[in-house]
């Protein structure tokens, strides 16, 4: 029928399929709904298309207002083919992209977690929340980055409300993706523009990772102060010198957007400044071997002091496994090669002393060694 009108010339509209359309119902049967579709004709909802969560076939009836997506343009009887579910589907995710542009904060229950984040549901959509994307009250801090401790924290959420934003709605891939962290995200930084490089701060340990320890502190801001900005000296983990909850105060060293990097070392006195006056390079030292790597060897001279001995400093042989010429707890002498105050940097050498010491005993042994008589005349 529409091919015919269009060749005669009759301007038509002419749905096409997607398309949601506005209609008033004729009749409601049990597995067929005919809607009047204002300038387009008659339309049929049929079989599945008549379910959706929006839409109770019980309750609609004749003179009802109803949206319907368009399946088939023209059936063989000349019908619109229509879908109340793909409408309904496409009425959801539209809402979705609104509340997402117009950066609503919505409130939703935590359904479940798993190691990357937790499960919510907003418009019976199921949607996904990101560790990353979680606000500084729920992140969970776990020493190593135990992934099982992890999973326990978030799963601890299930049944919570939580207040999130929508970043992500993507109705073709059927991906809903939502933040905590930025409903405050504009307060947040806000706060943020108040702080200035070198403030000092006082607040208390929030949370204690292999890589540092967290420390809130203000109105709800946080920072992390890495493990090298702990103490002057050497730490093998945080945890041996805070716990959460302690009070300290701390130094603002960097501000990149969101994130504040804190420093406690910078607001003391660096010992190894001083300490480091009474070393000199040519100097023989005697030390500790606190630790053994690939590339060398970390030893103590004194609390304060610490040196590295390179793998080409240890031995004469090329290729030489440094496990195989020290040992952690190991007490040696060695050569003081390098001093560089400002980096903190002092280098060792075994191999100058091994080859002083190796030098000394062979001119010793041909010393020693008898000369032979003089041949008879």
């Amino acid at each position: 029928m529409q091919e015919l009108l269009i060749a005669e010339g009759v301007d038509i509209k002419v749905p096409k399929v997607g398309d949601v359309l506005e209609g008033t119902i004729l009749t409601v049967s049990k597995n067929e709904v005919v809607v009047d579709i204002d300038g387009f004709g008659l339309g049929v909802v049929r079989g599945r298309e008549l379910y959706d969560e929006s839409v109770r076939l019980e309750a609609l009836k004749p003179g009802d207002k109803v949206f319907a997506s368009v399946v088939e343009p023209e059936n063989k009887e000349g019908n619109i083919e229509l879908s109340f579910r793909a409408a309904g589907q496409e009425r959801v995710w539209q809402t979705l992209t609104d509340r997402m542009q117009k950066r609503e904060v919505v409130e939703t229950k935590i359904l479940d977690a798993n190691k990357g984040g937790l499960m919510v549901e907003i418009n019976g959509v199921i949607g996904f929340l990101p560790v990353s994307q979680l606000s500084t009250e729920h992140y969970p801090r776990v020493e190593e980055g135990d992934k099982n401790k992890i999973l326990e924290v978030l799963k601890s959420y299930v049944g919570s409300p939580f207040r999130v934003q929508i970043i992500t709605a993507d109705p073709e891939e059927e991906k809903l993706i939502v933040s905590e962290k930025a409903v405050g995200e504009e307060a947040l930084r806000a706060k943020i523009q108040k702080l200035k490089i070198g403030d000092i701060v006082e607040g208390e340990v929030s949370g204690i990772v292999d890589f540092g320890i967290f420390i809130k502190f203000g109105d709800g801001l946080e920072g992390l102060v890495h493990i090298s900005e702990l103490a002057w000296s050497r730490i093998e983990h945080p945890k041996d010198l805070y716990k959460v909850g302690q009070k300290l105060q701390a130094q603002v060293i960097t501000i990149d957007r969101d994130r504040i990097s804190l420093s406690v070392k910078r607001l003391q006195a660096d010992p190894w400044l001083e300490s480091i006056k009474k070393y000199e390079v040519g100097q023989t030292v005697r030390g500790k071997v606190t630790k053994v790597m690939p590339f060398g060897a970390f030893v103590e001279l004194d609390p304060d002091i610490y040196g590295l001995v390179h793998s080409v400093e240890l031995s004469n042989e090329e290729g030489k496994d440094p496990s195989q010429v020290v040992s952690v707890g190991e007490e040696k002498e060695f050569k003081i090669i390098s001093i560089e105050p400002q980096e903190h940097r002092l280098g060792l050498s075994l191999r100058a002393l091994t080859a002083k010491a190796e030098a000394k005993a062979a001119e010793a042994k041909t010393e020693e060694k008898p000369q032979e008589p003089e041949a008879s005349k």
